[in-house]
Parts: C-alpha cells; structure tokens; sequence
C-alpha cells in the first residue's frame, strides 16, 4: 500500500518558518519526483516545489524562491519543505505529491500518482 504522510503544518505569524515533512512508503523513493502542492481558501490547488531524488534537482514556484527549500533524504524515503519568511498569503492546506512514472518535472498534477492527506499552514499578521 502507497503511503504519503505529510506532517509538521500549524500556525505561525508572518515572517516566521516551518518545516513540513512528508514521509512515504510502498513505492520505490528513488528516481521519482515528488513535490509539494498547495490549496488556499476559494482557490485552486497550485504547485509550490517539485525535488527529483535521483539527482536532488528541485524546481520552484515564483512564490516560493527565495524563501522555500526542498529536500529529500532517501534513506528514509522523505520529502522536506523549509519555509521561511512566511506571508499570509502562504496561508493554505500544503499536500505532497509522487509521480511514480517518467513525465519530468512539472506542477501538472495528472502526473502525480499518489498524494498526502494535506496539513494546514496557517500565517497570521
């Protein structure tokens, strides 16, 4: 059974940081891409950071450069997201996502086979 695990969202004021973790199990870790979606309120879901863990190569969303880092550790076949500088515009439920076959990488989520359950980030002022 796949597995997506996504921990480590809550609430935080503006400008400070969290580190979510999504843990996984029942699919080969390595060389695929996962990533980190994100939903906020009345909006549709969007990509926010993709890793490639054959490699460790990532891949931003305008929003997150600067400010947000992925990576994986694939001895313990986990996806990191250190957010810093947070706004209320990060405010959103956070999900991860695998692509388990080879279409590169990219935010279209149609590729992503399996994803987490979603953990809330709330950014207050």
């Amino acid at each position: 059974e796949v597995r997506l695990v996504a921990s480590g969202g809550g609430l935080v004021q503006a400008g400070g940081s969290l580190r979510l973790s999504c843990t996984t199990s029942g699919f080969a870790f390595t060389d695929k891409v996962l990533g980190w979606f994100r939903q906020a309120p009345g909006k549709e879901r969007e990509g926010v950071s993709l890793i490639r863990t054959s490699d460790g190569h990532t891949y931003y969303a305008d929003s997150a450069k600067g400010r947000f880092t992925i990576s994986s550790d694939n001895v313990k076949s986990t996806v990191y997201l250190q957010m810093n500088s947070l706004k209320p515009e990060d405010t959103a439920i956070y999900y991860c996502a695998a692509a388990t076959r080879n279409y590169g990488m990219a935010f279209l989520e149609t590729i992503y086979d399996y994803w987490g359950q979603g953990t809330q980030i709330t950014v207050s002022t």
